[in-house]
């Protein structure tokens, strides 16, 4: 995510007292920025969406994740089977807390913390429109809530082509009063449709560490 955006729409909501502001985003569409922190499009084209499925199942950490990394933004961590996985403090993304790659190659994951309190709808149009900023054709090709380790989460799947490569974005995304966390899998295309189910194991260690 980009703070910097948020930051635009944090001190929007602060210095102004009207019930709406017009806004620019990165890419050049204009949206309508509302005091309780939600936006949509000016272009009704782009409000146009079906309800998001809600899957009945319960996803749970697989028993082979057995190593916790934990946020120290938010009370939040992730189950990790450590003979598949390894993980460091983010330093090619300077929004994430930590990056994740696979031993084998060509899996990886970011987790990405804020403090701050996003609805999931909000959070879902900003992750939507910073993955288009870097490519063009991004579109959503899944998406829908999750019941992960008793946390409502926002699965969503997007594809796009950035310098060539198409690449997958496969994610959690989460709101709750002590901030935001989105938990992001990623590959391209091709290794995607062959490693799926193990880019969903890495994703269902999502817990939350306290109630």
């Amino acid at each position: 995510m980009k703070k910097v955006f948020l930051l635009l729409i944090f001190l929007a909501q602060t210095l102004f007292i009207t019930a709406q502001i017009n806004a620019i985003t990165e890419t050049g569409d204009e949206v309508v920025l509302y005091n309780d922190g939600t936006w949509i499009y000016v272009n009704d084209e782009l409000n146009k969406e079906s309800e998001i499925p809600v899957n009945p199942t319960e996803f749970t950490k697989d028993k082979k994740a057995t190593f916790l990394v934990k946020s120290k933004t938010t009370d939040i961590g992730i189950w990790i089977n450590p003979k598949n996985w390894k993980f460091a403090k983010a330093t090619s993304n300077k929004d994430a807390e930590f990056e994740f790659s696979n031993k084998t190659g060509d899996l990886y994951g970011i987790l990405i913390t804020e403090r701050m309190v996003i609805p999931l709808e909000t959070l879902k149009s900003i992750a939507y429109e910073n993955a288009k900023s870097a490519a063009p054709d991004v579109r959503i090709i899944k998406e829908e809530y999750r019941t992960v380790n008793g946390l409502k989460v926002l699965m969503m799947q997007m594809q796009g082509t950035i310098q060539g490569i198409k690449f997958v974005y496969f994610g959690y995304y989460y709101s709750y009063p002590g901030g935001t966390v989105q938990l992001l899998a990623y590959t391209s295309r091709e290794i995607f449709n062959e490693k799926q189910d193990e880019l969903e194991t890495f994703l269902n260690g999502f817990v939350k560490l306290s109630d």
